[in-house]
């Protein structure tokens, strides 16, 4: 298994691959930014709680929503990234939905920038706690 520097370092790639797709993209497009970003989202939460070691890890395909939850029993810090979550299980939610009107202007972009946050509250807790090296 590789280490949570490494994870997150591939992470990081991805995101900037869907950051630098950003610039030609329509509101149309979002679910080929959703899903990535999502992913992202969840892999960096697993991967943290896999390098801390101390509760179980939901399984790769878990809804992103139930890897939060892993991540926040016992430590409501992990609080700050709820409505992180939350907002791209809203956009998944609206799509299947039919509803595009409900979302946002540029949801596409709102989708990405929303996994880059989440995965700099990963990184930098984790460069706190010493897990990872700047």
């Amino acid at each position: 298994m590789n280490s949570l520097a490494e994870r997150l370092d591939a992470i990081d790639r991805r995101l900037l691959d869907l950051e630098s797709g950003l610039a030609a993209s329509r509101p149309e497009d979002l679910a080929a930014f959703l899903a990535p970003a999502v992913d992202a989202v969840r892999e960096s939460m697993r991967a943290y709680l896999e390098s801390e070691g101390k509760k179980p890890v939901p399984s790769t395909d878990a809804d992103v929503l139930d890897v939060w939850k892993a991540l926040v029993k016992g430590d409501p810090a992990w609080n700050a990234i709820r409505d992180n979550t939350r907002e791209l299980v809203y956009y998944a939610n609206c799509l299947a939905a039919g509803r595009a009107d409900a979302l946002p202007a540029a949801p596409q972009k709102m989708a990405v920038r929303t996994a880059r946050h989440v995965y700099l509250y990963v990184r930098t807790r984790a460069l706190k706690e010493g897990r990872v090296s700047d």
